[in-house]
């Protein structure tokens, strides 16, 4: 390894324009690398000639020139720009607060676990919150006479019985049906997916108790379904014959819907589901675990998009299954299915495992060093300020003595004890932690707070979006004091430039036209129609036509028509369908055969682009005195082609 990085040194560094700066402008120099990563990151579908290379790095001064000017008129302590920025790193500082190493390897776990689903049963017993040893105990000798009964081969629902404290153990006797990734505790998951078929975990803990898990049955991946629902609930405490009542009722349902009618429709008019009715019933996307096994066995059992199910008897009522979609697993994963897994994990708690590597990794670049190890003349210290109380270790200890430093911020034990106070409005973020987990909790934020307001210390590539967001701000700025403002103003200069430059403002051959805009092609044939009916009051019959005509009207050159073909007066211009099934086209009022000069008022708007181009130039030309520029020709020549 170390002989690697020393050739991959020493092939840097024998680059001779390694380093070296491809332009300067006065004091300020534009570097190889920089220069290369702006023409790559801008022009990746370009071929790289010497002369595309030479026209964009005239473009890169320009820029340069420009951005340097804001900087020298201090435009970035403006108070807009000051939170502009502010308000972008925000945006993208969580990317680079995430170790994507950890997520990647997590999501491509949960992608090769999604392709099986796992039928599991449980053993669970549960250790009481703020158990004592002896709790703690109790439970464990528990599951271990448990364990001992599975490893005698005793069947698992018994020994489920008789053991465990799962509420639902006399209904299920430990099943819990077909599960996939995400649907339990990574921790359980974990044991799941690691313990072959008809095979048992050892006990393993959680935070709530301690587990026996046995995997037994695997399957193909059901993937995820979206599915609709009409559900008949049944009456309070119903008997034998209102269940009876209510499945004719959805039989007669179930007749109807086949016999074509409206299955959103009957949804919203029958179906007892509160959270989905107003939807025509429809849920959102689901995989396996999410709801009653017999309810998913049904919708998964069926075969195509549209199908509907019998009615399905549940614990609530009868339910009629339309399916909407299936979405099986991808046999491979691309990079929109991994990101979409990568989301997932972000959501879950599992991804607690990828924050703590981040912490590593972060105390580690910060230079993390603790002064006081946290210990119980820390914890008695803080129990005296938050009580008012007096200590009762003699140690001093003050809220200036400093408990850690990160890079070179020091965090005092005034600082901790800040922190508690913080915590005790929200009880919920201590209850059943210890002293040692709320510091840890201390830390980890602290960390991640400094590490992401001195991102662009240790992150090359958020250093750059960042830069990249500043100087293209302070571009916009300004531009809009330099040459924007300037030329709107400017209403006598922009009247002289176009009397000096009139003869660069002439109509081509064209039409007066009528630009019109469909929804779809039978609206155009129809307007159509009714211009041929009463051309004389077209703004009216565009008007009988609706909002969704959009039209634009006056004298085009016939390359802004549509089309782009010449047509006689009267005439319409091909229909053009769009991608979105829109459909354009122009009705000719009259043409024009032969150029004829334009007005100022017609060519003001291109004088106008043309004028802000005439400021920007001189104002370049100011700034390239101020900074003269150099270019240096043997990087030029040399750069990769």
């Amino acid at each position: 390894m170390k002989n690697v990085v020393l050739i991959c040194i020493l092939i840097l560094y024998s680059n001779p324009f390694f380093g070296q700066g491809i332009a300067h402008f006065g004091n300020h120099t534009i570097s190889r690398e920089e220069f290369l990563t702006a023409f790559r990151k801008n022009n990746a579908q370009i071929q790289a000639t010497d002369k595309v290379y030479r026209d964009y790095l005239n473009l890169y001064i320009r820029y340069r020139l420009k951005v340097q000017a804001a900087y020298d008129l201090k435009l970035d302590t403006l108070s807009g720009q000051i939170t502009d920025l502010q308000n972008f790193k925000n945006q993208i500082a969580d990317q680079y607060t995430n170790d994507e190493g950890s997520l990647n390897q997590m999501a491509e776990e949960a992608f090769t676990r999604s392709k099986k689903d796992l039928r599991v049963s449980y053993i669970y017993v549960t250790i009481p919150k703020n158990a004592s040893p002896a709790d703690t105990i109790k439970a464990f000798n528990r599951i271990q006479q448990a364990y001992e009964a599975v490893k005698n081969n005793r069947d698992f629902g018994e020994i489920a019985l008789q053991y465990s404290d799962d509420p639902f153990v006399k209904n299920n006797h430990g099943d819990l049906g077909f599960i996939t990734v995400f649907d339990l505790p990574y921790v359980i998951e974990n044991a799941a997916y690691r313990t072959p078929k008809g095979k048992y975990s050892p006990v393993f803990r959680t935070n709530g108790g301690y587990i026996i898990l046995k995997t037994t049955d695997k399957r193909p991946a059901e993937g995820r379904i979206h599915i609709a629902q009409i559900l008949l609930i049944f009456p309070y405490l119903a008997s034998i014959t209102d269940k009876g009542e209510t499945r004719r009722r959805a039989d007669s349902i179930l007749r109807a819907l086949h016999a074509g009618s409206d299955f959103g429709e009957m949804a919203r008019k029958l179906s007892g589901d509160n959270l989905t009715y107003q939807l025509g019933g429809v849920l959102p996307e689901f995989g396996i675990g999410k709801y009653e096994a017999g309810f998913e066995q049904t919708a998964f059992s069926l075969k195509k998009d549209g199908d509907l199910s019998a009615p399905y008897e549940s614990e609530f009522g009868y339910h009629i299954i339309k399916r909407i979609s299936r979405k099986p697993v991808p046999v491979k994963a691309d990079q929109k299915y991994i990101d979409e897994l990568k989301e997932r994990v972000k959501s879950d708690p599992r991804v607690i495992l990828s924050r703590n590597q981040m912490l590593q990794k972060i105390l580690k670049q910060t230079q993390y060093k603790e002064y006081i190890t946290p210990n119980n003349r820390l914890w008695d210290y803080t129990d005296s300020v938050l009580k008012n109380k007096k200590p009762s270790f003699s140690m001093v200890m003050n809220d200036q003595l400093i408990l850690f430093k990160i890079s070179t911020k020091e965090y005092t034990v005034g600082d901790w004890i800040t922190y508690r106070k913080s915590l005790l409005s929200s009880p919920v973020l201590t209850n059943g932690k210890t002293q040692v987990e709320i510091f840890n909790m201390y830390r980890e934020n602290s960390a991640f707070e400094y590490y992401k307001n001195h991102l662009e210390n240790y992150n090359k590539q958020y250093a750059g979006q960042v830069s990249e967001f500043r100087d293209g701000n302070l571009l916009f700025e300004i531009m809009q004091r330099e040459v924007w403002d300037k030329a709107a103003a400017d209403s006598n200069g922009l009247k002289l430039f176009f009397d000096a430059n009139s003869r660069n403002y002439w109509w081509q051959p064209g039409a007066e036209a009528i630009i019109i805009n469909a929804p779809n092609q039978t609206s155009a044939l129809g307007l159509q129609e009714e211009f041929r009916k009463k051309i004389s009051s077209w703004r009216k019959t565009l008007e009988g036509f609706g909002p969704d005509i959009q039209v634009d009207s006056g004298r085009f050159e016939w390359k802004q028509i549509p089309g782009n073909r010449q047509v006689g007066t009267g005439g319409f211009t091909e229909l053009l369908i769009n991608a979105d099934k829109s459909v354009q086209f122009a009705y000719i009022v009259r043409t024009y055969s032969s150029p004829s000069p334009r007005n100022f008022s017609e060519a003001r708007g291109i004088v106008m682009n043309d004028y802000q181009k005439e400021l920007e130039n001189k104002w370049i030309g100011e700034l390239k005195k101020k900074y003269p520029v150099s270019k240096n020709e043997s990087v030029i020549k040399n750069l990769p082609k």
